[in-house]
């Protein structure tokens, strides 16, 4: 379950971009920019994007529930 949303997701569930912003509370910039190597902002944890189509991208739901989980236990 997710403690931010109270949203349970499925194992293999894939969510956008807007659902990854909901549930981390970043905006869709910082997202870029965590994902970006050369950028300051940048987290080598952060979950990888999944390619579903040529112009269509999403993440694992667990993954970044996982990615938040880790993010709490380091603070």
């Amino acid at each position: 379950m997710n403690a931010i949303t109270g949203q349970t997701f499925l194992m293999n569930q894939i969510i956008n971009l807007k659902e990854v912003m909901h549930i981390t509370n970043l905006s869709r910039a910082t997202i870029y920019n965590i994902m970006n190597e050369k950028h300051k902002q940048y987290d080598p944890t952060f979950p990888k994007q999944i390619n579903l189509t040529v112009g269509r991208v999403g993440w694992s739901a667990w993954e970044i529930n996982q990615w938040i989980a880790v993010k709490s236990e380091n603070r």
